[in-house]
């Protein structure tokens, strides 16, 4: 969240933008991102590690000169299998601007982590839950490119993303799915893959291997069972689909504790 002051950032592969106080930005996974001062050509001698650390703020570049931008940075980790999945349907990074209410929990956010309360830990965690959630909600599906958020803006296709999403063992063909699209076959196809940057098949794969996985990690479940949960008929046709997917045989994946 950019407090005071503005800057410019740019994420790999993708615009720069210029962000003024009041914006919040969102990166979901790991990636180069360069932040600069607004209008200001990039120092590449600069070491973004050498820091000087002051009370109650961390300082980049001079610590003596004033600041020419304020932030408020965090991060959220994801202890789920789905990570994966969720993070590649996502836009590279969020940009809201000037949003009321992801301020309001901002500024929670940093009341909570200031002061020793009871319950804080479990606080803040919710809060950024919250927060997680107002940043996908803010963002309209017709801002982002493709990912599951262009998908469920697309009335059309959501109701086939929520049926993949629920019916992951049934046999779906293409000729299925674009009927619950009311779309012919050949539009569904065009039109879903526009949305979610995947073909409908390979989205379906995918959210059957994130399912296994999580499955998997459980270590208390086999694998024909597994199998069958995720819409294999046989263990064998599973592992081959989960070994060319995944890059290991789902006993491997499981002993190893291969969580991404």
């Amino acid at each position: 969240m950019m407090l005071e002051g503005a800057s410019r950032l740019a994420v790999e592969a993708e615009a720069p933008v210029e962000l003024r106080a009041g914006d919040f930005v969102l990166v979901p996974g790991m990636c180069n991102f360069t932040m600069s001062g607004s209008g200001e050509t990039l120092d590449e001698t600069l070491d973004p590690r050498t820091v000087t650390r002051l009370p109650g703020e961390i300082r980049h570049g001079d610590p003596d000169a004033p600041a020419n931008a304020r932030l408020l940075v965090g991060h959220f980790s994801f202890g789920s299998p789905d990570a994966e999945l969720l993070l590649s349907l996502l836009p590279r990074f969020f940009h809201v601007r000037g949003d009321e209410r992801l301020s309001a929990l901002v500024g929670l956010v940093t009341d909570e982590a200031r002061n020793e309360r009871p319950a804080r830990e479990i606080i803040l965690a919710r809060l950024l839950e919250v927060l997680l959630l107002e940043t996908l909600r803010s963002t309209s599906g017709e801002t982002v490119r493709y990912g599951i958020l262009r998908g469920l803006g697309d009335e059309r296709l959501a109701p086939v993303i929520r049926l993949l999403h629920e019916h992951p063992t049934r046999e779906w063909t293409m000729e299925q799915l674009a009927g619950e699209a009311a779309l012919s076959r050949s539009a569904f196809f065009k039109r879903f893959r526009r949305a979610m940057g995947v073909a409908p098949m390979e989205y379906l794969i995918s959210w059957r291997m994130a399912l296994a996985r999580n499955l998997l990690m459980k270590g208390n479940i086999g694998i024909q069972e597994i199998a069958e949960r995720v819409g294999y008929r046989s263990a064998s046709a599973f592992s081959t689909a989960f070994t060319r997917f995944v890059g290991l045989p789902p006993s491997r994946y499981a002993a190893s504790g291969a969580a991404p």
